[in-house]
C-alpha cells in the first residue's frame, strides 16, 4: 500500500490488494516492519506496543504479555523510552509492535542491519520462533546465508530481478547463489 504497482497483481489470501491503502492491508492481516525508523523513540516500550494495536478495540493485556514472553528483554523495560534501547532491542520492539495485531503475514525489511553478530543470532532466533507459531514471514535480508539457512523458500535477487528460486537449503548450497553473493 505504500507504492502503486506498475504491472502485475498482488494477492493476499486470495484477494487482490494492489491499490489498497496501507490501513486496509493491515486490517486483512499483513504487517510490515521497516528497516529504520520502526519505533517511536519518545514513547515507552509499552506505549509503542499499544501503538502497534491501533486498530484493535479489545483489551491488550494478554497480547502484550505474549509479546513480552516472545521478547523477554522488553518486559523489564516497559516504561523505558524506545529511543534509549539498543539497536537489537529496538528491532525486537518493532517486531513486537507489528505482532500486536497478530498478523497472518509479517514483512521484515533487513532486521539484522547494523546489529552485532550476537544480536543478529538473537533476532534470527526470534524470527524462527515467530514463524513456528504459525505466522508467515517474508524476510528481505542481505545476510543471505543466515536467511537461507532458515528459509522454507528463497528468492535471490540481482539488480532487482529474481535470479534464483528454490528451497532455502538448496539455495544455500547453489553455486549460482555463491556467484551472486
Amino acid at each position: 500500500g505504500l507504492l502503486t504497482p506498475h504491472k502485475g497483481t498482488i494477492t493476499f489470501k486470495g484477494e487482490k490488494i494492489g491499490g489498497l491503502k496501507s490501513n486496509q492491508i493491515v486490517r486483512r492481516g499483513m504487517c510490515y516492519v521497516p528497516q529504520i525508523a520502526n519505533v517511536f523513540p519518545s514513547l515507552s516500550v509499552e506505549e509503542n506496543l499499544e501503538m502497534g494495536a491501533f486498530i484493535r478495540n479489545i483489551s491488550l493485556t494478554s497480547i502484550k504479555n505474549k509479546i513480552y514472553d516472545t521478547f523477554p528483554g522488553l518486559a523489564n523495560r516497559r516504561q523505558q523510552k524506545a529511543g534509549t534501547l539498543s539497536g537489537g532491542e529496538r528491532q525486537m520492539l518493532a517486531m513486537g509492535k507489528a505482532l500486536m495485531l497478530e498478523p497472518d503475514l509479517l514483512l521484515l525489511d533487513e532486521p539484522s542491519a547494523a546489529l552485532s553478530p550476537v544480536l543478529v543470532s538473537s533476532v534470527f532466533a526470534q524470527i524462527q520462533q515467530i514463524n513456528q507459531t504459525g505466522t508467515a514471514i517474508v524476510l528481505v535480508e542481505q545476510n543471505a546465508r543466515k536467511a537461507l539457512s532458515m528459509a522454507h523458500r528463497g528468492y535471490v535477487l540481482d539488480t532487482g530481478r529474481d535470479r534464483v528460486t528454490g528451497a532455502g537449503q538448496d539455495l544455500l548450497n547453489d553455486p549460482k547463489v555463491g556467484e551472486l553473493y
